[in-house]
């Protein structure tokens, strides 16, 4: 037991942080185990590997990503702005260097491989681009004669430019969304949030324009008979399959048959081998983390940490709800990851910084803390 009459960081952290958060977090990762143990055996039996190889580095990247986002909790808001901001400027540089030195896949430049490791540097710049902006948005409301709004725009132009140049358009939009809705709670005007929404449209169409992948996908979105939709259609006959209670573990099909069903399509895998009602309890475990976040949110009265913790809620939901609306063929496909269930060692270990930061910052911070940063805890951003 952890006792509240010793003050150590372990007891502190224990009685601070958001418990109920943590134990959802916990009982995501949890059931990535269990659906990668489902999901991954065929896949990696059909090109050639042993059939556990994608289980067992999931669970390889697991213990890293957990500690990370454990050890992150621990930090102090000051410490989470100045690790994104570090983070961040990384990522940028990673960003680059892939589009140089990048392996083309698929005709993208998205994967970089560093001492032997494939690193995706996108994935690490979400989370420290939204708590940077956060906190530029938060310095601005507080300080209006500083041009904190023209340096998150800056940010945001440089990041997107680097994206598209990769292409990756599905990450692209999460970092508009994301974005946008930190602008919108900044308290911008409703005619500058308009015209934002009106370029990203515009450049959603010339992307289809000129953009012959991203035009494919719109196109067999809107007309399916106009190219091949096999993994969609598999994906969504899996929910019928499935039913309710799911046909049973190991006894679904898609898998067998899908390329990307230990990654894009795991949900699919889900619904058809243990049912809607276990789609459903993940549905409302995304949910919870979200809403329970911005609740949090909500309560706090120090703006940095208000925006960085609504916005990496919004990113985390955002991002699930395309992976879902993908498999149940709500929108066009995009390789998005589902968090903490999909399989991949830089979006599971990015999930868990920007998880981690979420802890960080909504920790009920004690009289004890308080003291320790002269009383002004809730500017230490500045």
């Amino acid at each position: 037991m952890i006792s509240r009459d010793r003050r150590t960081p372990l007891s502190q952290w224990w009685w601070t942080v958001d418990r109920l958060l943590l134990a959802a977090l916990t009982t995501l990762i949890l059931g990535g185990i269990i659906l990668s143990l489902a999901a991954s055996p065929p896949v990696a039996t059909r090109i050639g590997l042993d059939p556990f190889h994608f289980f067992n580095r999931h669970v390889m990247f697991i213990l890293p990503a957990f500690a990370v986002m454990i050890g992150v909790s621990f930090m102090s808001p000051r410490q989470v702005r100045r690790s994104a901001v570090i983070v961040f400027g990384i990522s940028l540089v990673l960003l680059a260097a892939t589009l140089v030195f990048g392996a083309e896949v698929k005709g993208s430049r998205r994967w970089i491989s560093i001492l032997g490791i494939s690193i995706q540097a996108s994935e690490f710049a979400k989370p420290a681009f939204t708590v940077v902006v956060a906190w530029l948005f938060a310095e601005s409301a507080r300080r209006p004669e500083m041009p904190a709004t023209s340096f998150a725009l800056a940010a945001l132009l440089v990041v997107v430019a680097l994206l598209v140049l990769e292409p990756d358009f599905g990450q692209t939009m999460l970092i508009l969304m994301v974005w946008g809705s930190l602008f919108f709670m900044a308290g911008m005007r409703m005619i500058w949030v308009l015209g934002l929404a009106g370029a990203a449209l515009g450049g959603l169409f010339s992307a289809y324009l000129f953009v012959p992948h991203v035009a494919r996908r719109i196109k067999r979105f809107m007309d399916p008979s106009s190219g091949d939709t096999f993994q969609v259609d598999m994906a969504t006959e899996s929910f019928a399959r499935g039913g309710w209670f799911g046909q049973g573990p190991g006894e679904g099909t898609v898998k067998r048959i899908l390329p990307d069903s230990h990654t894009d399509f795991v949900f699919a895998v889900a619904a058809e081998e243990f049912g809607i009602v276990l789609c459903l309890i993940l549905l409302a475990l995304f949910a919870f983390i979200v809403i329970r976040s911005l609740r949090n949110a909500y309560r706090t009265e120090d703006l940095f940490t208000r925006f960085a913790t609504s916005g990496l809620a919004i990113l985390f939901g955002v991002q699930s709800a395309i992976n879902m609306a993908v498999n149940l063929h709500l929108i066009p496909a995009k390789g998005m990851t589902l968090p903490f269930i999909s399989y991949g060692g830089s979006s599971m270990i990015s999930l868990a910084y920007g998880m981690g930061m979420l802890l960080a910052l909504t920790r009920q911070r004690s009289g004890i803390e308080l003291e320790a940063t002269g009383g002004h805890f809730a500017r230490s951003y500045a």
